[in-house]
């Protein structure tokens, strides 16, 4: 007769079945849940972007620096590493070859084609000017046009050769040929000395209108209270329609201080913009958050560095010269993605994920309780077995056995019961046949020992007898 302690192997098997499909989905679950941690520690970790701008010891240069510390004290998700070029063309080098993330460019350069506008820095103006003649000096004829600057020689200040291209195209404008003027550059240092040594019959300067270069030129162009001569550049919007680069601008009457007023009235002029561009293959959300902050502490850059506050949102038109980067854009436009935006795809699936795995498992449950279902409807028909075969035998050691594979049945089944394999029905079923089965045990068991103690007795009759 088979005994019901086999039953073991296979209830501990089943358990431990159920077990591994409950550390499968809770594995899967906590797979899930550590990628989208995962996702949100990525997409919010601090992140150092490299700015190119120069040259060294230049207005943008002490701005961009001072950008730099305010991010890190704002504890903000981006960091800025500033990297010292030679100039605006040099930065523009270093984004176009990929060695920077962001860079201060010159509007009127040769924009990198893998750049894209992030904000204005700032906006300069041209301002083009006469000195003021010197007293005990002979003056030569007046200026007073541009179209008069024929023959005469033209100071630069500063040694960006921008500079002398940016004249070429006033001058080409009023049919001046480059030939038929006499260029020299001064570097910013030097430009006042060579002012007051009258290097120059003009001067050229590009910069912001309360730039400090500009204005400290001017003045050593003022000579004996006189003023000197602004020469409007009245082509202006000429010059803006064939060179996108430029805009036509004013200068604000006393824009450079002064009594009399530097310049005495407004003076038209052509401007041009100082942009931070971001690399093409920059994340849009990387740039979005690199302009959301930047516009955020801007105002507190610009009690130490007023230039900060010519900071302006970049040109979001189709055909702007130099296109918006689109995370500047989503920013600009009120459309920057939150990190529920930006990832809702990927948690979407995530969710799906632990669906997809969640009904896996039931059906693994499923299949493990039917398992065990059919187990408990084994362990009945045994039961009813048992109690046909404690009804025949004639071995009370057999009985024995059968009780103890019977109470293992009863332990199997009231923990089947427990982890909800079985109802409360089918435990009705079992316990009816245990208690028939335990009634046949006694009938049997007594019946048994009835039969010894009549043979018992038989026999020591048979002695006597016998004596």
């Amino acid at each position: 007769m088979t005994s019901g302690l086999g039953t073991g192997p296979a209830s501990s098997s089943t358990r431990s079945s159920a077990r591994r499909v409950a550390l499968v989905v809770l594995a899967g679950v906590l797979a899930v849940i550590g990628i989208v941690a995962a996702s949100y520690y990525y997409a919010m970790r601090p992140v150092a972007l490299r700015i190119a701008v120069g040259p060294p010891n230049s207005d943008d240069l002490k701005v961009v620096q001072g950008l730099s510390q305010a991010f890190l004290t704002s504890h903000g998700r981006i960091r800025l590493r500033p990297i010292q070029t030679e100039g605006a063309t040099a930065s523009a080098q270093m984004i176009a070859e990929g060695r920077a993330d962001l860079a201060i460019i010159r509007g009127d350069l040769s924009v990198p084609k893998n750049a894209q506008a992030v904000a204005t820095l700032r906006k300069n103006v041209v301002v083009l000017w006469v000195p003021a003649p010197m007293k005990g000096k002979k003056a030569g004829a007046k200026i007073t046009r541009i179209a008069q600057l024929a023959g005469r020689r033209i100071g630069v200040i500063g040694r960006t050769p921008a500079n002398v291209d940016l004249l070429k195209v006033i001058l080409q404008q009023y049919g001046i040929e480059p030939g038929k003027i006499d260029v020299v550059q001064f570097p910013i240092t030097e430009s006042v000395d060579a002012i007051r040594n009258h290097k120059a019959d003009a001067y050229l300067a590009a910069g912001p209108v309360n730039s400090k270069i500009t204005s400290e030129a001017i003045a050593a162009s003022t000579h004996d209270g006189k003023p000197p001569t602004f020469l409007a550049i009245d082509s202006a919007e000429a010059i803006a329609q064939n060179h996108p680069m430029y805009e036509a601008s004013e200068i604000p009457a006393g824009a450079f201080g002064g009594s009399p007023d530097r310049p005495e009235e407004e003076v038209k002029t052509i401007s041009f913009s100082h942009h931070i561009v971001a690399r093409k293959d920059l994340s849009d959300a990387t740039v979005a958050a690199f302009t959301r902050q930047l516009f955020a502490i801007r105002q507190t850059v610009m009690n130490e560095f007023p230039l900060a506050a010519k900071i302006e949102t970049p040109d979001t038109d189709k055909d702007a010269f130099i296109p918006v980067h689109p995370g500047a854009a989503a920013f600009v436009d009120g459309e920057e993605k939150t990190f529920l935006d930006r990832y809702s795809d990927f948690i979407w699936w995530g969710l799906m994920a632990m669906s997809a795995m969640g009904s896996v498992g039931a059906w693994f449950a499923g299949h493990l309780k039917k398992d065990e279902r059919g187990n408990s409807s084994s362990l009945r028909e045994r039961l009813l077995d048992m109690i046909a075969a404690a009804r025949r035998t004639d071995s009370t050691e057999e009985l024995d056995r059968m009780q103890s594979e019977a109470d293992e049945i009863l332990r199997e089944t009231l923990r089947s019961f427990d982890h909800g394999v079985i109802e409360e029905g089918v435990l009705t079923s079992l316990n009816i046949a245990l208690g028939q089965f335990h009634h046949a045990v006694a009938d049997r068991r007594a019946l048994l020992t009835n039969l010894a103690q009549n043979l018992q007795r038989a026999s020591s009759a048979l002695r006597v007898t016998g004596t």
